[in-house]
């Protein structure tokens, strides 16, 4: 039978300021208590201790500073919005993990600390040492932040550092319920006691932490690896770049870079003048000495008369049926002609193919 899983919220904590000793602050409440215990510990009152805020002010220039590589980008609301990697510890987040709530009453934004695996190893090792217990003991400690997830609403915490647990347990190879062999079931109980824990900490109730335990004995290891590990890095980063930002990066406009923000960033409402930037988007396209464009604008469509040598028209082509799908727009090939629609005019746009004296291959594109 399985033990009952208890996750207990640490109350009464104070508000904690930089140098504060966390360690100190967690012992008393695990003496005495057998073990297996896992801590969670929000990032926050680590980024606390270790003094690492900056005036609110300055948020854009310091999400800059703590971002390793953009993602995707939206606008929204009057500013730009990035999903990118942080700095601190690889994670892929809004605004690299930057945060202005819960930060004590101050105008200020908290950075995410570096190295989480190492400073929840140096708090585990701490604690252990006021409660007089070997290194060894079946303790864990689990720093945890919170974020969104690809193809899911909402925000839910997960582990950005942690030491003294197993962060992946491998189950391939074993048996299922039915007897079947499991293939590919990795587990994370890392982020499943993050997420956990916060059920019972909540995002405005200045509790900070939780004590979770009837937990396996086997997933308490003193050597293990940190959570550092489970972020997906290089080859087996399989979405390095959202689908909109891979398809402009190819067009040479990178997310993140001042060419995106000349050239504008796409909301993530409606279509929002989807002409202006779409010409400077494929602009990048159209740029070939070898072939003369004529540009017609008429009403909600774009016309371009393309003339020149067959390879370098087809060239041109190629990247502007690429560059319409980016910017959400329908592309319609006539014999010298390229039509080019927001997605809400392409039937009237294939009605007028139709009805031309010279019939047009439409290939219009589907919106991304």
């Amino acid at each position: 039978m399985t033990a009952p899983l208890v996750v207990t919220p640490l109350l009464g904590w104070p508000e904690v300021t930089e140098g504060a000793d966390l360690a100190a602050l967690l012992a008393p409440t695990l003496a005495g208590m057998p073990t297996p215990i896992a801590i969670v510990l929000s990032s926050k009152v680590l980024s606390k201790s270790l003094g690492l805020r900056a005036p609110a002010a300055d948020k854009d220039a310091v999400i800059a500073a703590e971002t390793t590589r953009v993602v995707a980008e939206r606008a929204t609301g009057g500013r730009v919005t990035r999903i990118v990697a942080a700095a601190a510890a690889g994670p892929v987040m809004a605004a690299a993990g930057v945060d202005a709530s819960n930060v004590g009453g101050e105008d200020v934004v908290l950075v995410l600390p570096r190295d989480a695996d190492a400073l929840a190893a140096q708090i585990r090792q701490d604690v252990l040492g006021l409660l007089a217990r070997p290194v060894t003991d079946a303790l864990a400690v689990v720093v945890s932040d919170t974020a969104g997830r690809p193809w899911r609403g909402g925000v839910t915490d997960f582990a950005l550092g942690s030491a003294g647990i197993r962060p992946l347990i491998d189950h391939r190879g074993e048996l299922d319920a039915d007897g079947r062999q499991l293939s590919v079931t990795v587990r994370c109980p890392v982020d499943e006691l993050a997420a956990a824990a916060d059920l019972v900490k909540g995002k405005a109730s200045g509790i900070p932490a939780a004590l979770v335990t009837g937990l396996p004995a086997s997933w308490f290891d003193a050597d293990a690896a940190g959570a550092g590990t489970v972020v997906r890095t290089g080859p087996g980063d399989w979405f390095a770049l959202g689908h909109v930002e891979a398809v402009r990066a190819a067009l040479g406009v990178p997310p993140g870079t001042e060419r995106s923000s000349t050239i504008g960033i796409p909301s993530v409402g409606a279509l929002d003048h989807w002409s202006a930037r779409a010409h400077r988007v494929l602009g990048l396209a159209l740029d070939d000495p070898e072939v003369a464009i004529d540009v017609e604008h008429r009403d909600a469509c774009v016309d371009l008369a393309l003339s020149g040598p067959d390879r370098a028209v087809g060239r041109i082509l190629g990247r502007l049926e690429v560059a319409a799908w980016a910017e959400s727009l329908a592309i319609s090939l006539a014999p010298a002609t390229v039509r080019l629609s927001d997605a809400g005019a392409a039937d009237s746009a294939r009605g007028s193919a139709a009805s031309s004296a010279d019939p047009v291959a439409d290939a219009s594109l589907p919106r991304p």
